[in-house]
């Protein structure tokens, strides 16, 4: 394989893993300061899961689980 071909193969991959990541992940900054304005404070444990991302946090005084999907909707598990 030439030099070329390799090197649009690479690309073409790139622009593939691209296309089909979340538009905007959000980061774990932006994952925190989303959870504390919806009024969730102690958030910790936060870990990636084939559902999203896994949170732990407080509400009202009750610790809760939480996922967050990749569109940023935050789902309470229960």
């Amino acid at each position: 394989m030439s030099a070329r071909a390799f090197s649009q193969a690479v690309l073409c991959c790139l622009m593939m893993v691209g296309a089909f990541s979340p538009a905007h992940a959000l980061t774990q900054e932006e994952l925190v300061a989303k959870l504390q304005s919806a009024g969730y404070s102690q958030i910790r444990d936060i870990k990636s899961t084939a559902e999203g991302t896994s949170v732990k946090a407080t509400k009202d005084g009750k610790d809760v689980s939480l996922v967050v999907d990749s569109s940023g909707k935050v789902k309470e598990q229960r």
